[in-house]
């Protein structure tokens, strides 16, 4: 049977969301309405969306209406569950109740689910183009730190292995993973090879040693100075170049290949130069600029890469959700071109 988040898990700045601060006006101003016309009718709220996705932001919405609604006991709430698939115009949840109750969490609930579901298909596309391979949540830089919490949730929902902050693995009690950014290297006066020394002596044994090898633009070259050098504790390399840049293993097939960036080709020099000097068990991550499209590629030419770690292209799409009131003190009362779509898979909310 399948389980939702305790409802207590979210950090909701409750009396905020109720002073309807985050709603939009209109919903408001429909609110006041109703409180001046001394009527509040029983509505049957219903949730769809337009595309074929992976769903998230359902049990943050179902706690937001538990924990933010007035008078949530009597809310009556269905719904699918985080990690469903759902396809265009199914229907996704209801909320039965008495109108003024939710009106001012709409606009909240549909944002919920519009990100959060957002990036779990996302993820759940590059996880199937990867074929069984470890794809790496690494997206926190390109948005506000307040959505780590939740956005972790929604990949770790779509299938990623692992996550790049703590707070990406809250939900989970997941910590982040992760070794050295570029920056460690400058620090080192530019010198790979001494920065992951430096990593080996004061780092818990336990982190794995991935190195970061493209500072120099010699992916090859890099690899084995630290292969050599860390004497048979290096777990991994992860190839990131730049996509305006041309690794110097890439020179030799100018004009055969496209050769900027992290490419087929450079994966592939840099797996048989490790293998040809004795490092067959050091693995290849490959970042920067890889999204489901790129990782099916990759797979489908089999190149030697062995996790995935994506970033920005998490957020891509366009994936909104619409709320309709459907039926009124158990009438039809959809607008034209709506109607009631009841969902068998949903579940009522306990």
């Amino acid at each position: 049977m399948k389980t939702r988040l305790d409802i207590n898990s979210f950090d909701f700045p409750i009396e905020k969301i109720k002073s309807g601060y985050f709603a939009d006006k209109y919903f408001l101003r429909a609110a006041e309405i109703l409180t001046k016309d001394d009527y509040n009718p029983i509505v049957l709220m219903q949730v769809f969306q337009r595309e074929n996705v992976r769903l998230c932001g359902l049990d943050e919405s179902i706690a937001l209406l538990k924990r933010c609604a007035h008078n949530p006991q009597d809310l009556k709430i269905c719904a699918l569950h985080d990690g469903d698939y759902a396809k265009p115009w199914e229907t996704v949840m209801t909320i039965e109740g008495r109108y003024r109750d939710f009106v001012h969490l709409e606009t909240i609930y549909l944002g919920l689910l519009a990100r959060q579901t957002r990036i779990t298909t996302n993820v759940d596309h590059a996880v199937k183009a990867a074929n069984g391979k470890d794809v790496l949540f690494f997206s926190s830089r390109y948005d506000h730190y307040s959505v780590q919490e939740s956005d972790g949730y929604a990949a770790q929902i779509g299938g990623v292995t692992a996550v790049s902050t703590d707070a990406n693995g809250h939900f989970i009690n997941k910590k982040g993973v992760g070794t050295m950014p570029h920056a460690l290297i400058a620090c080192y006066n530019k010198d790979t090879v001494a920065a992951n020394l430096a990593f080996d002596k004061y780092i818990d044994e336990s982190v794995a040693r991935v190195a970061l090898v493209d500072f120099d633009n010699d992916c090859v070259n890099t690899s084995l100075q630290v292969a050599k050098a860390l004497n048979g504790k290096l777990a991994a390399v992860r190839l990131d170049t730049s996509g305006t840049m041309v690794d110097k293993s890439m020179i030799e097939h100018m004009g055969m290949v496209n050769p900027t960036g992290v490419v087929p080709q450079l994966v592939q020099n840099v797996r048989d130069a490790l293998d040809k000097e004795g490092f067959g068990s050091v693995k290849i991550m490959v970042s920067g600029g890889f999204d489901p499209k790129k990782i099916r590629e990759f797979e489908e030419a089999k190149v030697p890469v062995d996790t995935y770690a994506v970033g920005s292209s998490f957020f891509d799409g366009n994936i909104n959700f619409t709320a309709d009131i459907v039926m009124v003190d158990g009438k039809p009362a959809a607008k034209a071109g709506r109607v009631y779509r009841p969902n068998e898979h949903m579940e009522i909310v306990k």
